[in-house]
């Protein structure tokens, strides 16, 4: 399992390389574009497999959120995602790093039940929603932006999208590094996507198409990051 991690998140990254090396400037033009808009009510951040310590793509997504807030563009970050890949729930270990970072708990939430790039995006804009919040963003990667836009559009999902800019955490965040204790957010008698769910069914989550949860039941997944 380790080893299909660490494949899943090779490829993902190679992939925000080559995206982001290809649209520096539509980033920028979209970063722009979110401006008028900022300061959003809250970023919406979807997770990644942890194993030991964040991987770049985990760190840039929040390092990114963390720029966000810090710089007063966004009041509040939903971290999204279960423990899908490995028996840590996603969601908790990008809050404890933001914590760490220093974004204060009162402004940092956690929607635990994704286990998609689609269902982080839907369950926490509603999850959104349910807390009061409407000037809602989604903050990750271009490959991940590029990925949901089109499913947020067809759900409705009334969402600004505001890429990560590589320069930007390059020029202010280079040596960053940070530890954690991961166990609280380990779960007992884990069990892997990819043992739950054959690739068919992973493949139409990937898509959209096995929400779990409607907007009507997803106001008790809203949780204030509190451990």
């Amino acid at each position: 399992m380790k080893k299909l991690v660490l494949q899943i998140l090779a490829v993902h990254l190679l992939v925000i390389v080559i995206i982001s090396i290809a649209s520096c400037g539509s980033t920028r033009r979209a970063f722009e574009k979110a401006q008028p808009k900022m300061p959003f009510d809250a970023i919406i951040v979807p997770g990644v497999p942890f194993d030991t310590a964040w991987s770049d793509i985990m760190r840039l997504r929040v390092l990114w959120s963390y720029h966000l807030y810090n710089r007063g563009l966004a009041k509040n970050i939903i971290f999204t995602g279960s423990a899908v890949y490995t028996p840590y729930i996603e969601s908790r270990i990008m809050a404890e790093y933001a914590k760490k970072l220093g974004i204060p708990e009162e402004h940092i939430f956690t929607e635990e039940r994704a286990e998609h790039s689609t269902e982080n995006v839907f369950y926490s804009y509603y999850m959104a929603k349910n807390l009061g919040f409407n000037n809602i963003a989604v903050a990750t990667d271009p490959f991940q932006s590029k990925m949901v836009k089109s499913f947020a559009k067809h759900k409705k999902l009334e969402v600004t999208f505001v890429p990560t800019i590589f320069d930007t955490i390059h020029a202010y965040y280079p040596e960053t590094n940070i530890a954690i204790d991961p166990t609280w957010a380990e779960v007992d008698d884990f069990v892997a996507l990819p043992e739950r769910e054959g690739f068919w069914k992973r493949f139409a989550g990937t898509m959209g198409k096995n929400l779990k949860y409607l907007p009507s039941e997803i106001t008790d997944a809203s949780m204030k990051y509190n451990r």
